[in-house]
């Protein structure tokens, strides 16, 4: 099945116009060790893509790092400091700009769910989701990147597309690591203190890794705040454990007072749900960088 895709993808990059030597002579976009802007799908937009230093060979896993609302992709890649760990560990990283304009930035088109502005995208503005996946087809093309090794990332408004791409394309991503911003889908109308189950049916399980403190008053780990959020952290992790089919019931260890790390196990495919809280932290990029990498490098599609 993995042969069929990639030969897939390879005749589409023939039909778009992609280099049909670069599978064959490695990855021939941006350069090794720097952040350049690339052509990233058929509709002109493109991306900020870091390629790791160093020589490397075959294609590699695939970050990619979602700014949150009103922020960009050069800012979430400053804040984060991802590229130093692109470098480190060998893995290309790309940090594209969401569709809707929002203050000196841009916001993520996640339909159905209001910007920060309070207004839902309608359906004039381009799809982020098929924004990405076009990201990750050229990559794929081009010999750059892994297909069974793309993992997304990304803080608030950030954190919330990184959740819609595992519940709309989890069969493209290896593992989700929403810094935060995790959701299971819209907040229910009914009970917006739960998930939708409708806003939310992965194709596929996917492995789940959520960063958040308990002092943030935007995106409350307790729940509440604006529209979009309502329920609480521990309520989309759940939900996520049921979407992966997970069969133990939520494990919890306060490690040395500073984090609270929830984690559900005996999930189907080998896939992981696990939720980090650090006590006093708010709303900033609190992720363990090195943790999140390993956490990605465990899973593979």
């Amino acid at each position: 099945m993995r042969r069929i895709f990639i030969a897939g993808i390879a005749a589409l990059g023939l039909i778009l116009g992609w280099s049909s030597t670069a599978s064959a002579q490695g990855c021939s976009i941006g350069s090794a060790g720097a952040t350049q802007i690339v052509a990233a799908g058929q509709d002109g937009r493109q991306v900020r893509l870091h390629r790791p230093a160093g020589s490397h060979s075959g294609a590699l896993p695939l970050v990619f790092v979602l700014h949150g609302s009103g922020s960009t992709g050069e800012a979430v890649l400053r804040d984060s400091k991802l590229e130093a760990l692109a470098d480190q560990k060998g893995f290309l990283l790309a940090a594209p700009d969401g569709a809707i304009a929002l203050g000196s930035g841009y916001a993520w088109n996640i339909p159905g769910v209001p910007t920060t502005e309070g207004k839902v995208p309608g359906a004039d503005v381009p799809s982020d989701t098929a924004y990405v996946l076009s990201i990750i087809d050229r990559l794929v093309s081009a010999g750059c990147a892994d297909p069974a090794r793309v993992y997304v990332t990304g803080i608030s408004g950030g954190g919330r597309m990184t959740s819609w791409l595992g519940c709309v394309a989890a069969d493209r991503f290896a593992a989700i690591a929403p810094v935060v911003g995790l959701r299971a889908g819209n907040p229910l109308e009914s009970d917006p203190r739960r998930p939708d189950p409708e806003t939310c049916k992965p194709s596929a399980p996917v492995s789940v890794l959520a960063f958040a403190g308990d002092a943030d008053t935007v995106n409350p780990v307790a729940g509440g705040g604006a529209g979009y959020w309502q329920y609480s952290m521990d309520a989309a992790l759940a939900r996520w454990a049921e979407l992966d089919g997970c069969d133990s019931p939520p494990a919890r260890i306060n490690f040395t007072d500073k984090v609270l790390v929830t984690s559900y196990t005996g999930c189907k495919d080998g896939v992981s749900v696990a939720g980090w809280i650090y006590h006093g932290l708010g709303h900033i990029w609190l992720a363990d960088n090195d943790a999140m990498w390993r956490f990605f490098a465990r899973h593979h599609r």
